[in-house]
């Protein structure tokens, strides 16, 4: 018997209050996997406190009911009344998602530098805990109130004022284990944290305390220094340790734009010989595990200066020609970026992506290391001869690999404009969206690691399509013998070693066109070529939608081109020109129909650059196959319309659709 269709009218459009979009869909705001993230939360609130001079200790405990508590010694977060809101300040920013003291970005702002932007934060930790207690310090009075399920349970409550005067808040979460694939929280990581806090601001005395065990305590007086004494573990450096800071202010940063007073970094780096090496980069004190465009700027000035070093010297060998990676293969490095406006991918902060701090890092420690070479140019030999050392065996190693050209069965494809160099591991394949993209980025492109296939029109849909018949379409053929890839399944075993591209980049343009090509090109290589996936070499780029003309502003204010990815950045952009008091009006905002508008020179500084442009990895678990595989079948299987209808009915909010 037929099911009655489901009316879709007013009362299927339904609006989320309060919190419970989180409640509803978690893994936007937050990681599932465990709690640690909204624990982070409120660790990051009481540090930005110790950030902008507030409070000296800030204490992490953890307890045997589940519970987590982080105590600081700051101001204590507000207690009077919401004017709009009509509720205690304290209530609102636990209560209300977007609500924060953080979004000031003028001078006088009360966070002038901070971990936080989105506004989400703590609002995510109460959302996603069974209970919620908050007890504020200030003004000789100690102020209460609990939250249950996300909702208030215990309004605000005044005691008397405590007889030490202490200022600060406290924060107790209860995570609720529903929302999360385990509920334990990994106390390696929560270490970590705690004591990366400490390094990153010398003086801050960070404790971790756990019910039953015994207090730990960090505190740092030399920073980042003494930190690498620790991680190194008595293992010696190559040549002595290079640590520094730049912060700018007003009156270094005439004649310099896109970069605000305040703005800068500490770091340390060092090589080792042999051993395990290290990575810490931090924005605002944020751990950035996946680094960013501020960790590409640190390395691409480095590197920089190291090569101007040798050049200068003579230092060069012959027949070697040294590339990055040669230089970071021994590395260990600490990085702490102070950024005013800083633009994470996605919520839980994990990789910048503010374009601006790509440039802003290498004017911290190009020239600083460059100089710090030439007065200590012994030292400087010997961090070159390890890098040579690691281009020989680069080389090596390629000359037993060589990269397959082609083979005795498939020829490449006659419009593949292939790389030069025969290093895989560093060579891109770009997928390009049309033959108007394809010019374009052939100019732009570094003719030696990328490589471009131009693709025409919409490739086939391979939701439910055989091996045999993927072969047989043109395009995927292509695809696939540029790679070096057969389509397999992931119940197959198959030999990526053939590959000849380190990064497999599917470029499209930023519009409905574009994100049903990417959604075609990501079907295929999900369905057909999952090892590649699994194995971390498929990636799409992301090139921006808006480009702002801003004009000269008078002496030491040159013109200036921005590029913006969305309309949120659009946003958040013109609302910086206009604090800057540029003419509201003056500049001009420009829409890219697609990658074939731009200049060679504007595809490479937004898109292909390595260190400027945006890239997201595309990748799964093998445990989540079946997940994975359903929801390529729910958005892509023809045979699934009325699945699709349903989620679009849910997701609503967050779907962009081309109906």
């Amino acid at each position: 018997m037929a099911t009655k269709p489901a009316v879709y009218d007013a009362s299927a459009i339904q609006a989320l209050k309060g919190l419970e979009p989180v409640r509803r869909m978690p893994g936007m705001y937050t990681h599932t996997v465990h709690p640690l993230h909204i624990v982070q939360e409120a660790i990051d609130n009481a540090v930005d406190e110790a950030l902008a001079g507030f409070g000296k200790r800030i204490t992490v405990s953890v307890f045997k009911d589940g519970s987590v508590q982080v105590e600081d010694e700051g101001r204590g977060i507000p207690v009077d009344m919401h004017k709009e809101e009509k509720k205690p300040a304290v209530e609102v920013a636990f209560s209300m998602l977007h609500a924060g003291g953080k979004f000031s970005r003028s001078g006088d702002g009360v966070y002038h530098i901070s971990g936080g932007l989105h506004g989400v934060g703590v609002a995510v930790s109460n959302a996603l805990s069974r209970r919620c207690e908050v007890s504020v310090f200030r003004n000789n009075h100690k102020y209460s109130i609990a939250f249950e399920g996300g909702e208030l349970k215990n309004k605000l409550k005044e005691e008397k004022a405590p007889k030490d005067k202490r200022s600060g808040t406290v924060v107790r979460l209860w995570p609720d284990p529903k929302y999360f694939d385990s509920p334990n929280i990994p106390m390696n990581e929560l270490e970590h944290l705690v004591r990366s806090k400490a390094y990153l601001l010398p003086g801050l005395t960070m404790a971790l305390e756990v019910e039953g065990k015994q207090t730990r305590l960090w505190k740092y007086e030399r920073g980042m220094a003494q930190y690498f004494e620790m991680m190194l573990d008595g293992r010696e450096l190559v040549a002595p340790l290079f640590t520094g800071e730049r912060f700018f202010d007003e009156k270094s940063l005439s004649g310099i734009t896109d970069v605000e007073p305040g703005e800068g970094a500490s770091w340390a780096i060092g090589w080792v010989a042999e051993g395990d090496i290290f990575a810490d980069s931090h924005v605002n004190l944020i751990p950035t595990r996946s680094g960013g465009t501020h960790e590409a700027g640190f390395r691409s000035g480095i590197f920089d200066a190291l090569a101007a070093f040798m050049d200068g010297r003579g230092l060069a060998p012959k027949g070697v020609k040294l590339i990055p990676d040669d230089l970071w293969q021994r590395a260990c490095f600490t990085l702490s970026a102070r950024i005013v406006r800083t633009q994470f991918h996605g919520q839980t902060k994990e990789k910048l992506t503010t374009r601006h701090a790509a440039k802003l890092m290498e004017m911290c420690v190009k020239d600083a290391f460059e100089l710090w070479l030439n007065e200590h140019v012994d030292e400087g030999k010997k961090i070159v001869e390890l890098a040579v050392e690691q281009a020989m065996a680069r080389l090596a190693k390629g000359k037993k690999v060589e990269r397959k050209k082609s083979s005795g069965i498939a020829t490449l494809p006659g419009k593949l404009v292939d790389c030069a160099s025969g290093d895989t591991s560093r060579n891109e394949l770009f997928l390009v969206e049309g033959d108007s993209a394809g010019g374009s980025a052939k100019e732009a492109r570094d003719k030696d690691t990328q490589a471009l296939l131009p693709l025409r029109g919409k490739v086939l849909n391979t939701m439910s399509k055989d091996s045999r018949t993927v072969l047989a379409n043109k395009e995927l053929q292509a695809i696939a013998t540029a790679i070096g890839v057969d389509p397999h399944s992931l119940e197959e075993k198959i030999d990526l070693t053939g590959i000849r591209y380190g990064k497999v980049i599917v470029m499209t343009d930023a519009d409905v066109d574009g994100g049903h090509i990417q959604a075609l090109l990501l079907t295929f290589f999900f369905m057909h070529a999952p090892r590649l996936v699994e194995a971390g070499h498929l990636y799409v780029a992301q090139p921006p939608l808006f480009k702002v003309e801003v004009p000269s502003q008078g002496k030491g204010k040159p013109a200036r081109r921005l590029y913006c990815l969305d309309d949120d950045e659009l946003e958040e952009t013109l609302a910086n020109l206009k604090k800057e008091k540029v003419k509201e009006g003056s500049w001009e905002i420009s829409r890219f129909k697609g990658l074939g508008e731009m200049s060679p020179e504007q595809l490479w500084e937004t898109t292909m650059n390595p260190d400027a442009r945006r890239l997201v990895r595309m990748e799964f678990e093998p445990k989540n196959l079946k997940k994975v595989r359903e929801t390529f079948e729910k958005l892509m299987d023809a045979g699934e319309a009325e699945e699709r209808r349903n989620w679009m009915r849910e997701h609503w909010k967050t779907v962009e659709a081309d109906i």
